[in-house]
């Protein structure tokens, strides 16, 4: 009776709660429900009382600065690499006018309306993160705001426990494009199969990024710094081109700064800006940070999130940056994906198994324990070691925490490998 109850809410409660907000987050699960009654009070008041005040509130707050002072909206969605290219486009039109991004860390389900309230009569530009985890989420976002610009960064298997698969992945998040106003501009990455077929699918005008496409990159390398150098080519101007100094190690995150350029060239930005708002934003926490141990070892920290592309494209790159360098691979569990999670923590483990000069592999958690097991096949039990939890995996750690070492901590915060990282440094 309660499974119904959650799944088909009052339709008053729900109305009030704001149209179009799934129903995931009308009630609060049982394994995250606090303890002792006035929290559980607390809470309710919060999500029942003040989210849904708050909600229209900023709704109509957006479309009167929308409408009176200009306001230009930019949402970002993707399976990857939208936190990056959020802050790096950010960065970029804080050069240019005052400028308002979502938090870190939050939910954008309470993140985007605290963000829009964030906003003054003169706010220039407000970029949203708009991360989905379950169908409607989207819905919500589009009811709440009204972006000028979507960009969408990728499209990749993330969160199909929810989605059922990566098409239903491609179905969320392509809303925000599809419903972009006649006048709206979509910014695209060509290279993704799902996204390249939206062309003349669309009503409104697409900027492609990516090799071939009128915003992409040359020349591209990694520093004995960490940091990702390329050159940056607008090709409808040839001489609109310059080179970028990325402060952090990593090609995957040229998508994202070919993203954030297409974006702030189309709002008028100079290329002088784009290269400055590049070179000196400030990468969040546990993305690809290279961290110096007083061992001497480098500790690679990207332990934000995981999931089978971002995985590969982080293991690309520590392989590379690590050339002459002693292995070690920390890699964690890959969360909801639901009836694919064996499929994809296999078929990592095969591609991890290709790596002959890795020194050490260890798999924290149990699904991490699959990519484990076929990782083994070729690599050799001596060097591929599985774990419960990462207090385990610092155990195992200590005898490399020496010179010539790189490790690479690839996972999620949610099984603690950023507290892993913090543990060792």
């Amino acid at each position: 009776m309660s499974e119904i109850y959650i799944n088909k809410p009052n339709p008053i409660l729900k109305w009030w709660m704001t149209p179009k907000l799934p129903s995931l987050h009308i009630f609060i699960p049982v394994e995250k429900m606090p303890k002792g009654f006035k929290k559980i009070v607390s809470v309710y008041f919060r999500n029942w009382f003040v989210h849904p005040i708050k909600r229209r509130i900023s709704k109509y707050y957006l479309i009167f600065l929308k409408k009176v002072f200009c306001l230009k909206v930019i949402g970002v969605t993707g399976s990857a690499g939208k936190t990056t290219t959020k802050e790096m486009l950010a960065s970029i039109l804080s050069l240019e006018g005052k400028t308002v991004a979502s938090f870190a860390n939050i939910d954008p389900v309470y993140n985007i309306p605290t963000t829009i309230l964030k906003c003054s009569p003169k706010t220039r530009f407000l970029v949203l993160e708009m991360g989905v985890e379950y169908i409607g989420e989207m819905d919500f976002y589009l009811w709440l705001t009204t972006p000028d610009i979507g960009i969408i960064t990728n499209i990749y298997p993330t969160h199909t426990q929810f989605f059922g698969d990566v098409g239903g992945v491609f179905r969320e998040k392509v809303k925000l494009v599809k419903r972009l106003d006649k006048n709206g501009v979509a910014i695209l990455n060509k290279q993704n199969k799902f996204l390249k077929n939206l062309e003349g699918k669309l009503d409104t005008k697409i900027i492609w990024f990516g090799n071939g496409t009128g915003v992409m990159s040359s020349r591209e390398k990694i520093t004995k710094k960490y940091e990702t150098e390329f050159l940056l080519i607008f090709a409808q101007d040839e001489e609109k081109r310059v080179r970028i100094r990325l402060p952090l190690p990593g090609f995957q995150f040229i998508d994202n700064a070919l993203a954030a350029s297409a974006a702030a060239f189309y709002l008028g930005i100079s290329l002088y800006k784009i290269k400055k708002g590049l070179e000196i934003y400030t990468p969040a926490e546990h993305r690809m940070k290279a961290i110096r141990h007083s061992s001497g070892a480098i500790i690679l920290d990207d332990s934000y999130n995981n999931n089978p592309m971002a995985a590969k494209e982080a293991i690309k790159t520590f392989f590379q940056v690590g050339e002459g360098k002693n292995k070690v691979l920390v890699f964690g569990d890959m969360l909801e994906l639901g009836n694919w999670d064996y499929k994809y923590h296999k078929e990592l483990g095969e591609y991890l198994s290709k790596f002959s000069m890795l020194d050490k592999l260890i798999c924290v958690g149990k699904s991490a324990a699959i990519t484990a097991k076929f990782a083994s096949s070729s690599l050799g039990k001596r060097r591929v070691v599985s774990v419960s939890d990462w207090h385990e995996a610092v155990h195992y750690l200590q005898e490399y925490l020496r010179k010539n070492y790189i490790i690479l901590v690839k996972g999620s915060r949610s099984i603690g490998l950023d507290q892993l990282v913090s543990q060792l440094i």
